[in-house]
């Protein structure tokens, strides 16, 4: 069903409203996908806090234009998704590789990460990039590593100084 101007504008103002807090954008053709598989995206897509929109490419063009996410403009083709992530980069990447796991009929046409375009080629190495928990446990493990091998250091003294007290016991009370 054609939408009239006052509900383009509308899906314009709501895509780049959504474009303007996202830090990451997926492009993906669905070309070949039964109803069932596009509810399995869209059901993983909202598991991972991942907001899936099919938007007529004219329009996203519209409403992409000065954000972040502009530079997926040139891949912009034929029936696709977009996919628009506002607080981990790597989720849309991680939602479109297991889906593509199971569905080969997706094909993911590029990716946008805080306005930069990336191949689809690099899925992969996107998609690998931790989540802000996952980098916050890294961190603080990297902070707590020197703190623990100075205790370890600290401890061993008293601790070989009882093993030589222990030892000298044991060969007195033989």
């Amino acid at each position: 069903m054609a939408l009239n101007l006052m509900a383009k504008k509308a899906v314009v103002e709501q895509v780049n409203s959504l474009a303007k807090v996202s830090v990451s954008v997926g492009v993906a053709e669905y070309r070949g996908l039964t109803v069932e598989q596009m509810t399995n995206l869209r059901s993983s897509a909202l598991d991972a806090d991942v907001t899936l929109r099919v938007v007529k490419n004219s329009l996203a063009k519209r409403a992409l234009i000065k954000t972040e996410c502009e530079c997926v403009l040139p891949v912009l083709s034929g029936p696709v998704i977009l996919g628009f992530s506002q607080e981990d980069p790597g989720a849309v990447a991680r939602v479109f590789k297991n889906f593509i796991k199971k569905n080969e009929d997706l094909l993911v046409k590029g990716l946008g990460v805080s306005g930069e375009f990336v191949e689809s080629n690099q899925l992969q190495r996107i998609a690998d990039l931790p989540t802000k928990d996952q980098a916050i446990g890294i961190i603080m493990a990297l902070m707590l590593a020197p703190v623990e091998k100075l205790v370890r250091t600290l401890i061993e003294v008293p601790t070989k100084a009882t093993r030589v007290v222990a030892v000298v016991c044991d060969q007195k009370q033989s």
